[in-house]
């Protein structure tokens, strides 16, 4: 993670432990040249965080003495607490901009967003599952009045850690609101509320674009271990073909490294698929970079596009084809389910799914003549 949001990291860190109780009402704080080191950052990143925890009333400074929890505050009134369980925090752009815009409507609400993520890049993914663990244990004993949870993705054991994690919340009868995805494989529901984007929507839209460029065989690349988002984003591609009456290939959705020469020219051999559309924006990203090594062209010999549009979509070597994530309004509509579920827990589960937005650039063929396209 770049120092310019390592503080914002500090300020997290500090905040869940605040929360946790590990610190006493007045209990004095790590010094700024003990966080550094933790951190591995400068005094001032860390002097930073010390100043938006105390713009926010949870600490205060003395000249000369150090950092201090206030005694008012050092629990941050238990009945307008919110969790927030976010594992792909800190590596997964989306997250970051939802959380952002999550903490803004909990302080104009005069709640109080309790940070969580396996930010820390030195977890490894054994260790992330640990932290989301301790984490979820620190949120109960601090009593909060609801979590928003992004379940794992790409992680061995994935649903086994979800489960365990949703059910120690349900035990202890705090309400979740599902972030992204959902617990339960495609085309299964969870029990939980679910806020995120209309990915059958999605795909079939993406699909429908290239098939109106005059592309026919086209597949859907996805990683091993990933969430149910990419099954339903496959569901619409898949409709989008036969709703245009053209063949759905048994083996349209493959699975594998997009950064593996060798799964990459099974792809490309004998020229079978026209375009690729991929599970978002880092595995399209990597894919156009292998292509490129494979001496193929993105998008003369295939094209590929891909879902998020994240900010590294316009500087990949071909700007990518991409389907915009409503991140503001995935924010305000979790937000306001929280709310209402906090208030009537008993409300039946809801799956509230935002319009996808196509942005179309480079790299489906788009701008290519109609004589290189064929």
């Amino acid at each position: 993670m770049k120092n310019g949001h390592k503080h914002q990291e500090i300020s997290r860190h500090l905040l869940t432990e605040i929360a946790a109780g590990k610190y006493a009402a007045s209990g004095r704080l790590p010094s700024e040249a003990q966080l550094g080191q933790q951190f591995g950052v400068s005094r001032p990143t860390v002097a930073r965080a010390f100043r938006d925890l105390e713009a926010q009333g949870i600490i205060e400074r003395r000249v000369g003495s150090g950092s201090y929890v206030r005694a008012t505050k050092h629990l941050l009134t238990a009945t307008r607490q919110i969790g927030l369980l976010i594992p792909g925090l800190g590596t997964t752009e989306i997250f970051e901009i939802i959380c952002g815009e999550l903490a803004s409507l909990a302080r104009k609400s005069e709640y109080t967003l309790l940070w969580g993520g396996s930010a820390h890049p030195r977890l490894d993914r054994n260790g992330s599952r640990e932290h989301a663990h301790e984490l979820c244990e620190q949120f109960i004993d601090s009593r909060v009045m609801g979590v928003f949870f992004a379940p794992f993705e790409l992680t061995k054991g994935q649903d086994e850690v979800n489960r365990s994690i949703s059910d120690r919340f349900s035990e202890a009868g705090i309400p979740i609101v599902l972030l992204d995805r959902d617990l339960a494989p495609f085309p299964h529901s969870s029990a939980f509320d679910v806020v995120g984007l209309d990915n059958v929507a999605a795909g079939y839209l993406l699909a429908d674009h290239l098939i109106k460029l005059g592309y026919r065989r086209i597949v859907f690349v996805a990683r091993p271990l990933s969430a149910p988002t990419v099954e339903r984003r496959f569901a619409g591609v898949r409709e989008s073909l036969l709703a245009h009456q053209l063949e759905v290939a048994p083996d349209g959705l493959q699975t594998g490294d997009p950064q593996d020469p060798r799964f990459v020219n099974s792809l490309l051999a004998g020229r079978r698929w026209d375009a690729i559309v991929c599970a978002n924006d880092l595995t399209a990203a990597q894919l156009i970079h292998t292509i490129g090594k494979c001496r193929h062209r993105v998008p003369q010999d295939i094209r590929v596009v891909g879902f998020d549009d994240a900010k590294y979509a316009t500087l990949v070597s071909v700007p990518l084809t991409t389907i915009q994530q409503p991140c503001k309004d995935i924010a305000v509509a979790a937000f306001q389910a929280m709310l209402s579920r906090i208030a009537e827990p008993t409300l039946p589960a809801r799956k509230i799914l935002l319009p996808p937005r196509l942005v179309v650039r480079e790299s489906c063929g788009a701008y290519l003549s109609a004589r290189t396209r064929k």
